[in-house]
């Protein structure tokens, strides 16, 4: 993470005090827009939390969200190798784009990027009413009977790999993780606390690997 002693130590001369940010979901990775920092929009997201750019129509300080209040939660900043560029991860609070979509470079999006989507809407499903939908119905029947779905979908899954039928895999294997996303959901866990136990796990077999040579 950039920290605020670290801005002057930008490139702002290469970039003419006036620096290209990256916005890519903490989450899904897909990329939400692109805007532009100075050192004051640098330093308000750190201190506020939500990233806040330089308008060059408004030539201001523009925080995303202030009218919209969907706002772009910062997770992490970062910089380039050269120094003069950033790359901001944030969770994003609602549609990016003044258009109404996920990102500003919508449709372009990467296929891994519905998962997140899936999860957001998996979440909403939460509380509401069994009448409105599959999901609701299986929150309200409880933990008990979404671990027992799960289990159902793991075996059908694997029987379905052990005949070679394809099809038939692919699936069950939809009907595994959709029922997996809204298992953690109930547990009020994410894909990304997931995410995080292998990215540990992994680190630990390099390290082991490293001790060995």
């Amino acid at each position: 993470m950039l920290k605020k002693e670290d801005i002057n130590a930008l490139n702002w001369a290469k970039a003419g005090d006036l620096m290209p940010a990256i916005v890519q979901d903490a989450c899904s990775g897909q990329v939400l827009m692109l805007g532009f920092m100075n050192r004051e929009a640098v330093d308000k997201t750190l201190e506020s939390g939500k990233v806040t750019f330089w308008s060059r129509t408004k030539r201001r300080l523009w925080t995303k969200g202030e009218t919209s209040e969907h706002w772009l939660h910062l997770v992490d900043i970062g910089t380039d190798c050269d120094r003069d560029s950033l790359l901001i991860l944030a969770n994003p609070n609602g549609p990016t784009c003044h258009r109404g979509t996920t990102s500003c470079f919508s449709p372009i999006e990467h296929r891994w990027n519905f998962l997140r989507e899936l999860e957001v809407l998996l979440e909403s499903r939460r509380g509401a009413s069994p009448e409105e939908s599959y999901t609701a119905r299986l929150y309200a029947a409880g933990t008990k009977r979404i671990a027992q779905k799960v289990g159902e979908e793991g075996v059908e899954t694997a029987l379905a790999a052990t005949v070679h039928d394809k099809e038939e895999l692919k699936n069950e294997a939809a009907d595994l993780v959709y029922h997996l996303l809204v298992l953690l959901a109930d547990a009020d866990l994410e894909l990304a606390d997931v995410i995080d136990v292998l990215k540990a796990r992994h680190k630990d077999r390099q390290r082991e690997h490293l001790l060995k040579c």
